[in-house]
């Protein structure tokens, strides 16, 4: 449907995919997807996989169960899972003549400008020599996606930072249902989504598969960021063989449309965080200033919560607690604590010294 204009396509394969209900990898699908792959390297187009296995294949080749398993220990087995489901990887593809690296990351490589950078060059370069990238969630240290199941939107950031035109996330459904597909058999596949409303938002329910750590509910927090980075996005069933061929004849799966045409750099980078340090409550004024494309003024701070630093990402919410827009702060927490609701002539007075006159400047401030 979308991807034959595609150049850029970055793929994330879910646990339940590349492993069965026994935990034992899926040699013939991975042997097919291989496949699928090679006949996009075929027509120019520039692949970049997330995969997801790595706790699913070390509890294989320690022989135990993952459900129950606390962080730590799925952190341990994390770091063996890896060597596994790179091996497989590697020994599958190679059959297709296609070659491949590992790139651990975790959200917090993706926060940090510099290191979303870096990440991004890292990957162009990569993909210019004709390289596969397989991008892997670093559990041994990112407790946060192993317990949130955060590799939907890892997948989602790594779109962004290297300027994807599309994403697919590969799960054990066929899309967004009106209701979950597992339980109601009189459900409706929703083929479309242009925007992410209140119906669309109760339709994302959990997965219920032991290997995965994820559900609807993170796969549309992924769609969020790729729509407002330029990004289409789709939902298909990964268990199909030859999944992306199924795309790609039109078969079942969920699009989600791009709302923006593009940002610039800088704002796709704040528009797209997902971890937010904190977050400040603002009257009808400042709201209206915002819409209006105007800097926040500590003037029209009302309340605060989070602890944060110059220069970190927060969220800018209403009065009605619903968010509005998203930035980078001039101020640390402590500071807009003392000069929320000031005219912005008084800052020095009240702290002391010098400083910016805005709580967010309009170039660091993104509506949404």
């Amino acid at each position: 449907m979308y991807i034959d204009k595609f150049k850029k396509i970055v793929i994330k394969i879910g646990s339940s995919i590349l492993v069965d209900e026994k935990g034992k990898p899926k040699k013939i699908w991975l042997k097919e997807f291989a496949k699928d792959i090679k006949n996009l390297i075929k027509k120019k187009k520039q692949i970049v996989i997330v995969s997801s296995g790595a706790i699913a294949m070390g509890c294989e080749y320690l022989g135990i169960k993952k459900n129950g398993l606390k962080v730590d220990k799925s952190q341990a087995i994390a770091s063996i899972g890896q060597i596994e489901l790179m091996d497989f990887y590697k020994k599958t593809f190679d059959k297709s003549k296609i070659k491949i690296s590992q790139i651990l990351l975790t959200l917090d490589d993706t926060e940090q400008r510099r290191r979303s950078i870096n990440a991004r060059r890292t990957i162009d370069n990569l993909l210019a020599m004709g390289i596969v990238p397989i991008v892997n969630e670093n559990d041994t240290t990112a407790t946060t996606e192993i317990k949130y199941g955060d590799n939907d939107r890892l997948a989602a950031r790594v779109s962004q930072i290297i300027s994807a035109d599309c994403l697919i996330l590969l799960s054990d459904v066929d899309g967004l249902y009106t209701d979950n597909p597992k339980k109601n058999k009189e459900t409706k596949l929703i083929k479309t989504v242009k925007e992410i409303d209140e119906n669309i938002k109760r339709y994302a329910t959990r997965t219920e598969n032991p290997y995965g750590s994820g559900g609807m509910k993170t796969k549309i927090e992924a769609a969020k960021i790729c729509q407002l980075s330029g990004c289409y996005m789709a939902i298909a069933n990964g268990n199909y063989k030859n999944p992306i061929k199924k795309i790609l004849e039109n078969k079942k799966c969920t699009w989600f449309l791009p709302r923006v045409s593009k940002l610039d750099a800088r704002k796709q980078w704040i528009i797209g965080s997902v971890a937010p340090k904190g977050e400040v409550i603002i009257d009808q004024g400042a709201l209206e200033a915002i819409n209006n494309g105007k800097s926040l003024l500590p003037a029209g701070v009302k309340k605060i919560s989070g602890i944060f630093e110059k220069g970190d990402h927060i969220l800018v919410k209403d009065q009605n607690d619903i968010e509005c827009a998203r930035g980078l702060t001039s101020f640390s927490s402590i500071e807009i604590e003392k000069i929320k609701g000031s005219h912005s002539s008084k800052i020095k007075n009240i702290l002391g010294y010098s400083s910016r006159e805005e709580i967010i400047h309009k170039d660091d401030l993104v509506k949404v």
